[in-house]
């Protein structure tokens, strides 16, 4: 059956929903509405909500999280640390088979670990792993370089899929593996009917899911509606039933009106998702930290935030999350002062003025386009003549940013739950990965940051790394590799008729076994 028609029938069906008489009592269809566009299905290799949501419905991982931050049993039943904090010994499940009917073994699970460490953008997620043994096919040992304080929520969903080595171990790059967008095989709840890129992906229930019952729904199709009106009148319309990672004011206000819809902002506590300016600080104009602490200085967050932000965001202050223990307020802000802007900008010799680009991010356009905009009339008030660069689409974006590309761009960047996994990509030496998106993509080197972030990575005592991060959050406040903005207020809009919407600290960037239309 073609997408197109596919598409119609869920249109259909989900209209049909908001009717006094439901049509099914299980099963069904979930439409999901996104504007972010994947360039492939594979989570080991590549980070991002958009491939995200739908790789966590297709490939299971070793544990899962709540809602509380404990780690759930998932492919893994069982798990151990030792004393030294050097081994981790995860007990698959029995029976677990791919989509193709392989068993996974852990073989399975310790290649696609090894692959995720050698590929995936977030470099010190899976650092310290040193080797994995696998004394029998059930039985999983990672052996650590050092203390991971991290490695367990490292292996939640969004970051640890497990691949199929008898697909993906053939020697091809798994970066572009033709079986990331064709012919997909997984080992998650749901398989891949149809991807289409820039369009949508559908999934079909997985009918030898290991967990017995799940999943219940019968498909998931994922939308990707390019035009933010367009999105919300799909929701209004009930042509799709849920609409993650929202954070326009205007969106979340006019889809409360909805009577059919329900909004929420539970189910992103492990995200942590910041609005920032980055600079590619190897540029010619951008490597002089005195034009880096000028432009910090010409921002206005508080404008941002209230005005443009409507108030529904909330002042972000440094690299780490502010709802995060290990968070410090002890640095230099940059609260607005355009004559000391203009002051620095004298000092590394652009009294005259200077020129620069900002890109952004295609989508999210009060987050983004529109902050893009507001930095080209506030720093035009210090003598800088900025152009805003439009890119069709997300990947077109990515591909400029990630191959360093670019001069300024507007950027969102998760904190992923712990300083290891989603903090210290952005900043080790290491971690400058041409082509790679939401690596080091500043290509900032600081040693003194590396030996601060590689500490903490293996301090286990949060008292002692809360003293490293604040002393790293310091350092970066001074160098200004990038200025952050905003925590984004991300909400998710879903028909009410729902149960079991993922609210837990990954949202939908987790397995949706257990979501269902009642009765």
């Amino acid at each position: 059956m073609k997408l197109v028609t596919r598409l119609m029938g869920a249109a259909v069906i989900a209209a049909s929903a908001m009717t006094a008489t439901p049509i099914w009592a299980e099963g069904g269809t979930l439409v999901i509405a996104s504007t972010q566009v994947p360039r492939h299905l594979n989570g080991a290799v590549q980070s991002g909500t958009a491939t995200a949501v739908p790789s966590t419905q297709i490939f299971a991982s070793p544990l899962r999280y709540d809602e509380n931050w404990e780690p759930q049993p998932y492919l893994a039943e069982s798990w151990s640390t030792s004393d030294d904090g050097l081994t981790v010994t995860l007990n698959l499940v029995q029976g677990a088979t791919f989509h193709d009917g392989q068993p996974i073994t852990s073989e399975d699970v310790a290649f696609s670990l090894m692959t995720t460490k050698e590929n995936h953008p977030f470099k010190s997620m899976f650092a310290p792993v040193e080797s994995i043994d696998t004394p029998d096919a059930q039985t999983v040992v990672i052996n650590l370089s050092q203390p991971h304080p991290a490695l367990l929520l490292a292996l939640s969903p969004a970051l640890a899929p497990v691949l199929p080595k008898h697909i993906y171990g053939d020697g091809q790059d798994v970066k572009s593996h033709p079986r990331n967008t064709t012919d997909v095989v997984g080992s998650g709840p749901f398989m891949v009917e149809e991807f289409t890129a820039g369009e949508a992906t559908v999934l079909k229930k997985n009918p030898n899911f290991f967990i017995e019952g799940r999943p219940k729904l019968d498909e998931i199709i994922i939308r990707i509606v390019k035009d933010p009106s367009a999105l919300l009148i799909a929701m209004e319309n009930g042509d799709a039933d849920l609409y993650p990672f929202m954070a326009g004011s205007q969106e979340i206000r006019r889809l409360e009106k909805a009577d059919h819809l329900a909004l929420t902002d539970q189910g992103y506590a492990g995200v942590g998702p910041i609005n920032w300016l980055a600079f590619n600080t190897k540029s010619e104009k951008l490597s002089d930290v005195r034009v880096r602490q000028a432009i910090a200085y010409a921002v206005d967050r508080d404008f941002i935030t209230k005005a443009l932000h409507r108030g529904v965001s909330q002042i972000q202050r440094g690299p780490i999350i502010e709802s995060s223990p290990f968070f410090t307020a002890d640095v230099e802000t940059y609260d607005t002062d355009l004559d000391r802007a203009k002051a620095l900008l004298t000092e590394a010799g652009y009294g005259d003025g200077m020129e620069l680009t900002i890109d952004y991010i295609p989508g999210p356009k009060e987050q983004q386009q529109s902050v893009a905009e507001y930095m080209k009339s506030q720093l035009g008030k210090i003598g800088i003549d900025v152009t805003v660069r439009a890119a069709p689409d997300f990947p077109t974006w990515a591909g400029r940013v990630g191959g360093h590309d670019f001069e300024m761009t507007m950027d969102i960047v998760f904190n992923w739950g712990d300083p290891v996994i989603g903090v210290h990509r952005t900043y080790l030496c290491s971690n400058i990965r041409q082509g790679v998106i939401w690596s080091n993509t500043q290509q900032y080197c600081n040693e003194e940051v590396d030996k601060l972030l590689n500490a903490a990575a293996v301090e286990l005592d949060p008292a002692k790394r809360k003293e490293l991060y604040t002393e790293f959050q310091k350092i970066l406040a001074q160098d200004v590799p990038l200025y952050t903005i905003n925590a984004l207020p991300y909400h998710t809009a879903y028909d009410k008729r729902l149960q079991n919407v993922p609210t837990g600290i990954w949202g939908t960037m987790h397995p949706m076994d257990m979501v269902e239309w009642s009765e």
